[in-house]
């Protein structure tokens, strides 16, 4: 595994869950599976969908039920905003219907069950970033590629380099008036 710094966003309406899982996943740094980890929770599905527009993500673990937005709801909106990330649903109930949702609807990577084998989810988070890894570098060749064949410009190619880096950061908002935009909220009529 590679030295990148792995952010890793945490979602459970309960949170001794997302403070459990947490805990667990820096015991897997003090083990050396991964160099270094960033790990955001969230008890709201709406505050980490806001937080994944701000900063790119290696990995989402979501619990299935939660009030408001499920997981598959939220993590079919996370693979809208970022889909190299690996998404996976956490969740104490096993429902097939559900299950099949996230499988299609949010292209899961994995279904995890509530209670966690610690020794089974540190393997699975570590395979989980290796795969990242693998997604983003593939990513990065194709570009390549592109490049050398003349099918993208320099500068979509660079482009696409920096929103792997900082999703959101080439996106630019414009006013009805044609100014640039600093805050969504404040746009002018």
């Amino acid at each position: 595994m590679s030295d990148m710094l792995h952010r890793i966003l945490l979602v459970d309406d309960e949170p001794s869950i997302v403070n459990a899982l947490a805990r667990e996943l820096r015991q897997g740094v003090g083990e050396g599976l991964w160099p270094a980890l960033k790990v955001e929770t969230f008890t709201s599905p709406d505050a980490a969908l806001a937080r994944a527009c701000e900063c790119k993500f290696s990995l989402f673990i979501s619990d299935y039920r939660m009030p408001g937005m499920n997981g598959v709801q939220l993590l079919a909106a996370l693979r809208e905003q970022q889909p190299d990330a690996i998404r996976v649903i956490l969740s104490g109930q096993t429902d097939y219907d559900g299950l099949m949702d996230a499988i299609n609807r949010a292209q899961i990577t994995r279904f995890l069950a509530k209670p966690w084998n610690t020794r089974e989810l540190l393997f699975a988070v570590h395979q989980f970033l290796k795969l990242y890894e693998e997604r983003v570098e593939t990513r990065a060749l194709a570009d390549l590629q592109r490049l050398a064949q003349g099918s993208i410009s320099p500068q979509e190619a660079e482009r696409r380099r920096l929103e792997r880096l900082e999703p959101g950061l080439t996106q630019v908002d414009w006013s009805p008036d044609g100014a640039y935009v600093l805050d969504p909220g404040t746009t002018r009529a």
